[in-house]
């Protein structure tokens, strides 16, 4: 196991070096015009200044107050939805084609009309996360329910275990791994739905920044941004990778 986890970071290592090699490599024998790929030297200072600033700290704030709302929503919805829909096998069998049917859906197209229902600030970003998490959250909190084994439930039951007993001791431990894992995508789906619907209309946030120095034409400014998004997604995706993993060991 820790030898398979050794060259799994030895290949996430190898792969983000080839990626800084071509970057430095591009940038330093002009292959590239500084305008559209500015060099690293350049974005570090970039980011520097950047953090060092109250504007970047509250845009921050902006949007992780923003997830952290979308997410919670997405999570009591979809595990309160998945775990009804599980307590009936035709409505199972009826209405989990149709989620997963919605979830292909590419909600891209009707952020206008999150827009137009919350308007330009945060409640919209919310709403549209909080729709996009939701998908994958439902899908695997009825996998999880519908597949645990019926002899569990009725070893439960025979001790006079009651409803919320049996959900309690014998469902929820059961089906934890894969609801886990369900709200772990959900919570990048998320991540990516806020931050991509402030970047396309937003007053405050990261995304807005990544465009408003898009539109000023601040390749460095820009390229600051998005290290900062990329380095705190892969910390956020390892520190939950490691909390699933641990939580399915025990």
């Amino acid at each position: 196991m820790e030898r398979s986890s050794f060259a799994t970071r030895s290949v996430q290592l190898a792969f983000l070096a080839v990626v800084a090699g071509a970057w430095f490599f591009a940038t330093e024998t002009g292959s590239v015009t500084p305008l559209f790929l500015p060099k690293p030297a350049s974005v570090y200072v970039a980011l520097e200044r950047l953090v060092k600033t109250a504007s970047f700290w509250s845009a921050v704030m902006v949007t992780l107050t923003t997830i952290a709302k979308a997410f919670a929503i997405a999570i009591v919805a979809g595990v309160l939805a998945g775990y009804a829909i599980t307590r009936s096998k035709l409505a199972t069998q009826v209405i989990e084609p149709v989620i997963a049917g919605l979830f292909t859906v590419p909600i891209t197209l009707f952020f206008p009309m999150f827009i137009l229902f919350f308007g330009i600030g945060t409640g919209s970003k919310v709403a549209y996360g909080a729709t996009y998490a939701f998908f994958p959250i439902a899908l695997n909190t009825i996998a999880a329910f519908s597949n645990m084994e019926e002899r569990y439930l009725r070893a439960a039951r025979s001790m006079g275990a009651g409803q919320f007993d049996t959900f309690r001791h014998v469902l929820l431990p059961g089906a934890l791994p894969v609801l886990i894992t369900g709200m772990r995508i959900g919570f990048f789906i998320c991540f990516a739905s806020v931050l991509g619907g402030e970047t396309i209309s937003s007053v405050a946030g990261i995304g807005r920044n990544i465009a408003l120095a898009a539109e000023l034409m601040e390749s460095a400014r820009m390229y600051a941004w998005i290290t900062f998004v990329i380095a705190t997604s892969v910390t956020l995706n390892l520190l939950v990778y490691s909390l699933e993993n641990h939580i399915r060991s025990r």
